[in-house]
């Protein structure tokens, strides 16, 4: 429901409606928001798959040429050349102990909701300027209907003032006056064809196509004025795709706090490597011919001349700029409403 609210502008013209889907699926500027909801996705899936041991192989076959005089030396009737065949599976897993990859997560989450809600917001914005748009478009194309009966009005009008003016009955004064009247009103008529192209280009534009002749539904009068209530709760604000944007926003650099502070704490790995290696091709596949092994590793920080501490202190600022921008957003949102509120009441007037 929320999405045929948003894509279907309740003005009562089937033209307007095709318009408007075919903005939601064309526009280019919806195309680039869905993309980059999918990189927040994929980077969302990078980050998760830290919490999983991480699985790899690796084959090698090598000829190679030992030194004679080198450490240790040869002994005496030894082959110098020789080959090594090498094949290993590895498993390596950082154990989450201290919530770096969670909260890295958590982040990346966000981020990926954030721009879910850009993507919003741009859909709002496409379906608001082909609404828009398309209402300016039929005010023009009767303004020039009316500009077009002006100046045949005046044609008619300047005959009878010739003619009048042949019977004396008139001065040449008053004949020029009217004839410049009729002027005006011609040259009304090319500059509203050229704000209507103007207008259809922008529209095309919109619509994700070239300049183009856009189709016409009901005229300007038989559109459907939309009820809008006098008074709005401010908790439907919290539906507006810029606020729940800035709010995951929030969110995500509250959770960069967490993945600078873990830093300070050690980190435990565990690493694990189980192969083949042999001389001989022909005893590779044996017993005799298996290496392994297993490694469990223990690193954290013990004196970094303020690289982590720069590093929280960056998160924090970076914390404190997304509460000053959700609270401008916010602040924005109500005025923003209020403006249209009372652009809506006083129009009407």
């Amino acid at each position: 429901s929320e999405l045929h609210a948003t894509t279907h502008p309740e003005l009562g013209d089937p033209a307007l409606d095709q318009l408007v889907d075919s903005a939601v699926r064309e526009n280019l500027d919806v195309q680039i928001a869905a993309a980059r909801v999918d990189q927040f996705l994929g980077a969302l899936r990078t980050t998760r798959s830290q919490f999983y041991p991480q699985f790899d192989y690796g084959a090698q076959a090598s000829t190679n040429r030992s030194s004679a005089v080198g450490q240790p030396p040869l002994q005496a009737g030894t082959d110098r050349d020789y080959s090594l065949y090498n094949a290993a599976l590895g498993a390596s897993w950082q154990i989450d102990l201290f919530g770096r990859v969670r909260r890295q997560s958590e982040a990346a989450q966000a981020l990926v909701y954030a721009s879910e809600q850009g993507r919003r917001g741009v859909i709002l914005s496409v379906v608001t300027g082909v609404a828009t748009g398309y209402i300016g478009l039929r005010a023009f194309d009767r303004q020039l209907a009316i500009a077009r009966a002006t100046a045949d009005n005046y044609a008619q009008t300047l005959k009878l003032f010739e003619l009048r003016f042949k019977g004396g009955v008139v001065s040449e004064v008053e004949l020029a006056q009217v004839r410049s009247q009729y002027e005006q009103a011609l040259a009304a008529v090319p500059s509203l064809e050229r704000q209507i192209a103007l207008q259809e280009n922008l529209l095309s534009i919109l619509l994700g196509r070239n300049p183009e002749l856009i189709p016409r539904g009901k005229s300007i009068d038989q559109l459907t004025d939309p009820g809008i209530p006098g008074a709005l709760p401010s908790t439907l604000l919290e539906r507006r795709p810029d606020i729940l944007q800035a709010e995951q926003r929030l969110r995500a650099s509250n959770a960069q706090i967490g993945v600078a502070k873990s830093l300070y704490y050690p980190t435990l790995s565990l690493t694990g490597v189980l192969g083949l290696a042999s001389t001989s091709l022909g005893d590779f596949v044996s017993s005799d011919a298996a290496t392994g092994s297993l490694v469990a590793g223990l690193a954290g920080p013990i004196f970094t001349f303020g690289n982590i501490e720069g590093q929280v202190s960056s998160a924090n600022a970076a914390q404190r700029e997304s509460v000053a921008f959700y609270r401008q957003v916010v602040l924005n949102a109500f005025r923003e409403t209020n403006d249209a509120l009372v652009g809506v009441q006083k129009k009407r007037e």
